[in-house]
This record gives structure tokens, C-alpha cells and sequence, in this order.
């Protein structure tokens, strides 16, 4: 792994901890600074939230987390593009009911913009045993 590589990874790991600290504290502001304008999230059932709905979920006080992690991540580079699949732990409320799942596969997309790391987009769905199983 080269020095840029290595560099850019770490940029990466630190935009990724921010980002669960942000989720965990209901953080707006924060959210909306390490979001892509263009950012898409697409839920474990498969709907998609932009950005502003995205953060809408915190401003409006519906989701809460009690905790939340990103575990076993991988990331690997494409020049100003990066793509990180880990596991999510969660524990969480929202509406005031349980977030069922508890665990997730997360796929998190990053870009590079004007010299910095923001997260572009993101795909969570359910861990579950293999089909046959």
C-alpha cells in the first residue's frame, strides 16, 4: 500500500467515525457537512432517502440510537471514489418503535471533493444466513 493509499484510508476510517458519532448523537450539523449534496441512502427495505430526508430523520427526533457501530471494514480505493462494506450493529427506535435486524450489511460510498472525503451514498440490508441454510 502506498503513502497516498494509506493517507486516503485513514481520511476514510476518520470520515467513517465521524459519521457514527453524528448517527448515534443526532448530530445535524455534522451529518450535513460530511454528506454529499447528491447523497442517497438506501434503507434495509429497500426505500431511499436523499439528503435532506436523510437528515430529517434526526432534525425531526423519530430515529433514535442507543448504540450503533461499524465493524469488519473493508475499504477499497478507485482514484477519488471509494467503496467500504462492513458490519452494522444497531440498536435503535424509530417512531418510537424497535428497528427490528439489529444487525446489518453496510455498504458505504465516499468521494473525494475539492480536496476532501464526503460520504456519497449508502446501501444497508439485513445479515442473514446463506439461502439453503
Amino acid at each position: 500500500m502506498n503513502t497516498q493509499t494509506t493517507v486516503a484510508t485513514q481520511e476514510i476510517e476518520e470520515l467513517q467515525e465521524r459519521w457514527v458519532a453524528a448517527e448515534l448523537n443526532a448530530d445535524v450539523a455534522t451529518l450535513d457537512s460530511i454528506l454529499d449534496p447528491d447523497f442517497v441512502g438506501v434503507g434495509p427495505l429497500g426505500f431511499t432517502l436523499n439528503k435532506q430526508a436523510w437528515l430529517g430523520r434526526h432534525r425531526s427526533g423519530e430515529l433514535k440510537y442507543r448504540s450503533l457501530a461499524l465493524e469488519e471494514a473493508s475499504i477499497r480505493l478507485y482514484g477519488d471514489a471509494a467503496v467500504t462494506v462492513a458490519a452494522q450493529p444497531q440498536k435503535a427506535t424509530y417512531q418510537g418503535n424497535e428497528v427490528p435486524g439489529g444487525r446489518f450489511r453496510i455498504t458505504l460510498i465516499t468521494v473525494r471533493r475539492n480536496g476532501r472525503w464526503v460520504m456519497a451514498g449508502l446501501h444497508l440490508s439485513p445479515i442473514a444466513a446463506p439461502p439453503g441454510r
